[in-house]
């Protein structure tokens, strides 16, 4: 079973997630025991988001590209379950339902649960912006 860096490569939906975590310098990550959970935007989710130059520094990269990844392996049944889970970046992902589907921070997933031998992968329609977290989070009750 290839691990989550190389099960990415092998998807061509993946060519700009690839590209960044290379630019990172997160495939070791990715490549190590883990176990972690990726959720991983596809190419046309960094095209809808079109935040290719808030992506251009390094330190935003890194920190983006982290707020994507969970320590452990975590299934969409168990993260459905979860109010929340923190992020590599020290950030936290808000998990709320919508009409019965799992939102995670602004994404809804594509593809869940794709094995791989150091842990799991989530397709997402969106890029988390850590930036942004938890601004949608109802403080009030």
């Amino acid at each position: 079973m290839a691990d989550i860096m190389d099960t990415l490569r092998a998807d061509a939906t993946f060519k700009t997630l690839v590209a960044y975590l290379e630019e990172a310098n997160l495939t070791a990550t990715l490549k190590g025991a883990g176990p972690y959970t990726l959720f991983a935007p596809n190419d046309e989710a960094f095209v809808r988001m079109n935040i290719a130059d808030f992506l251009k520094d390094p330190k935003t990269l890194k920190e983006t590209l982290t707020y994507h990844l969970v320590a452990g392996k975590h299934t969409a049944k168990e993260i459905g379950s979860m109010d929340d889970v923190g992020t590599e970046n020290g950030k936290t992902l808000t998990i709320n339902l919508d009409e019965g589907e799992t939102v995670v921070d602004n994404s809804k997933f594509v593809t869940t649960d794709i094995e791989c031998s150091n842990g799991l992968i989530h397709i997402i329609d969106n890029v988390f912006q850590p930036n942004l977290s938890g601004w949608y989070r109802d403080e009030s009750g």
